[in-house]
């Protein structure tokens, strides 16, 4: 599955749905589908708002295969370089009202078994990994 979308809140949700019927055909339980969707929502939201400025006129793009046992989510976008994996892990506290962002990562970090980030000439390439356990598969 391969999809070029324009930096719209619409898009990702095209994205989205897309990746989710992809899946199915694939084999991959309802429930490891709903986690990959809030990971590539996630994802697909934070390039159309901050790395691409909402800007209908820019595109980025989502990838999605399943490789044996793991199904892998690519997003490609020109924006400026940026690594969420970086991102410290953050742990929940009393003051957490006061500080906006910064859990998005985590959620992508719970629904994934492997993020991984590059840099590929004028693109940040975002992929996110999850296995497809035979016992998952068979519930």
């Amino acid at each position: 599955m391969k999809l070029k979308l324009h930096a719209t809140p619409e898009e990702v949700m095209r994205a989205v749905e897309t990746m989710q019927e992809f899946a199915r055909t694939q084999g991959v339980p309802e429930k490891m589908i709903y986690g990959l969707a809030l990971a590539l929502e996630e994802c697909g939201s934070n390039i159309v708002n901050h790395a691409l400025q909402r800007d209908a006129q820019k595109m980025f793009q989502v990838a999605a295969e399943r490789k044996d046992d793991t199904f892998v989510i690519e997003l490609r976008d020109a924006g400026p370089p940026f690594d969420p994996t970086a991102a410290a892990e953050r742990k929940p506290s009393v003051d957490d009202d006061d500080v906006p962002g910064g859990w998005g990562i985590q959620l992508v970090r719970r629904y994934t078994d492997e993020i991984s980030y590059a840099r590929e000439g004028d693109e940040n390439v975002l992929r996110l990994s999850k296995k497809i356990l035979p016992e998952a598969v068979a519930k």
